[in-house]
């Protein structure tokens, strides 16, 4: 019996040393690499990026400058962005939810939670600022739940995605406000709450003046939104510097080195004619000369020597001029340099120009339309004067320039039709090779610019005659969330997913 007793007591003592040995071996054998906590500022960094910078490759950069007609696309392959085919959306940014979670619950008790809170609402609201505008009503309320079972989101309407936004929105200000100094910021801002807690309530008036068809809507009170947004004051001024990313060596411009691409793509004659129109000397830096109207005489200097493309064209003529050397195509600088300029997804220079869209409409009394649209202009012109001269085809952007930039047609109208028709040409100048999608937003409100249309070359199928409104919902939600879709589908848009269906926004 004391033999058995012993026993199993040795074999219990060497079950509890194999127990504490797994133990070991565990601690002892876990990835060094693998982070099982991430903290706040990792997931910070990885949010930021995820909805500041743009998304795809030097293609899917040029496609989306495609279709608000700012370049053509030449030789490899007709580009159905240029030629009026939105194709299918995306709900791939909603994966920003569980990141956005998991930054939360690790920035809990810390000094830095406030701020942490606030980029976490900008990223949401931006993000699903972006899907909305695409696509019409998404799943909002339900969206993110997958880890609690809810595989099948429902789709809110598009009015209360806009309510939800706006209160995003407007909860980041707050948090920001209340935050501190934080880690993990890859924006030029590196972390500063009030820099981030301007740029947010500029992009919520730009929310806003986005939803102008629902001025009077009551359960967005757009107008008093924007009215008690800038009676607050904390908005962007000339010193706050852009939201977006600084380009280098490391996080290059998408057309950087593009060999295949940049040299192919073709600046269009909407853009053109208007920068001339203006004597706008961004031409300059936007362009390059046609080498076929260089050899006719002209000098890199002389407007005559740039030629744009007429998007709309048939694609076999146009590759034909291309190759003739008869068209401008997009700035050396932008194969040439890794950083040839930043992304800017909110600048001052935009909030002046809603500023003064906002006050031709009467949304606000303080300051004047006049003096909020030269401002936008003057830092627009001021950011690419930033670009190296050395690509300005020896016409360079100096002061003296920006001072007297304000005569002929870029002198403010006296009629508030002309008026706002500057401010809108304004802001699509300034988001060449930017933001380009903001550009595509604004022709469906104001339908200005006026873009070139031709049947005879549409991808449009079902509607040769027009730019389409909007892209289809994924194609993944047919097979995974098909009741739902259906439902948003024959709320929407009777019962159709449709590229030239008009969303509850534009009605």
């Amino acid at each position: 019996m004391k033999n058995k007793n012993t026993y199993i007591g040795l074999l219990s003592a060497l079950i509890l040393i194999f127990l504490v040995g797994c133990s070991k071996f565990d601690e002892i054998n876990t990835n060094p690499d693998t982070t099982t906590n991430v903290p706040a500022s990792m997931e910070c960094t990885n949010i930021v990026l995820s909805v500041l910078r743009p998304g795809g490759d030097a293609m899917s950069f040029i496609s989306t400058n495609a279709l608000p007609k700012y370049v053509g696309f030449t030789v490899l392959g007709k580009n159905s962005s240029q030629y009026n085919n939105t194709g299918s959306g995306s709900f791939g940014s909603m994966t920003l939810l569980p990141n956005i979670d998991a930054m939360l619950e690790a920035a809990k008790g810390s000094v830095m939670e406030d701020s942490y809170k606030g980029i976490g609402s900008f990223a949401k609201a931006y993000a699903f600022y972006k899907m909305t505008m695409w696509m019409g009503d998404i799943p909002y309320t339900d969206a993110g739940k997958g880890a609690e079972g809810l595989l099948e989101p429902g789709y809110d309407t598009q009015e209360h995605v806009f309510k939800q936004i706006l209160d995003e929105l407007k909860a980041a200000d707050q948090f920001f406000a209340n935050g501190a100094k934080f880690s993990g910021d890859p924006s030029p801002y590196n972390g500063d709450p009030e820099k981030w807690r301007k740029a947010v309530n500029a992009f919520s008036l730009k929310v806003l003046m986005s939803l102008s068809a629902k001025e009077n809507l009551a359960s967005l009170d757009v107008k008093n939104r924007f009215a008690e947004i800038v009676a607050a004051g904390n908005l962007m001024d000339n010193t706050t510097g852009y939201l977006g990313l600084a380009y280098s060596t490391q996080n290059k411009h998408p057309l950087s080195a593009s060999t295949m691409f940049a040299p192919k793509t073709i600046v269009s004659k909407l853009l053109m004619d208007n920068l001339k129109l203006l004597n706008d000397r961004r031409l300059f830096y936007y362009c390059e000369p046609a080498a076929a109207l260089i050899a006719a005489g002209n000098i890199e200097s002389d407007t005559a020597a740039y030629n744009g493309v007429d998007v709309s064209m048939d694609y076999d003529a146009m590759n034909l001029d291309y190759k003739a050397n008869k068209f401008s195509a997009i700035n050396l600088r932008y194969l040439k340099e890794d950083a040839c300029e930043p992304r800017m997804v909110m600048t001052y220079a935009e909030q002046q120009l809603i500023l003064a869209e906002a006050s031709v409409k009467g949304w606000i009394t303080a300051g004047s339309a006049r003096t909020y649209y030269e401002e936008g202009v003057k830092s627009a012109l001021a950011a690419i004067k930033a670009t190296k001269e050395s690509y300005a085809h020896n016409v360079p952007i100096d002061q003296a320039y920006i001072d007297g930039y304000f005569t002929g047609e870029a002198a403010f109208k006296t009629t508030a039709d002309e008026q706002l028709k500057q401010i809108w040409m304004q802001g699509y100048l300034l988001r060449f090779m930017q933001d380009a999608d903001f550009s595509y937003f604004e022709y469906r409100r104001n339908n200005y610019p006026v873009f070139p249309i031709n049947p005879a070359s549409s991808l449009n199928e079902n509607n040769t005659g027009a730019i389409p409104m909007r892209s289809l919902y994924p194609g993944s939600e047919t097979n995974y969330n098909r009741k739902n879709l259906t439902e948003a589908l024959n709320r929407q848009y009777e019962g159709y997913d449709e590229i030239n269906k008009i969303m509850w926004l534009l009605k």
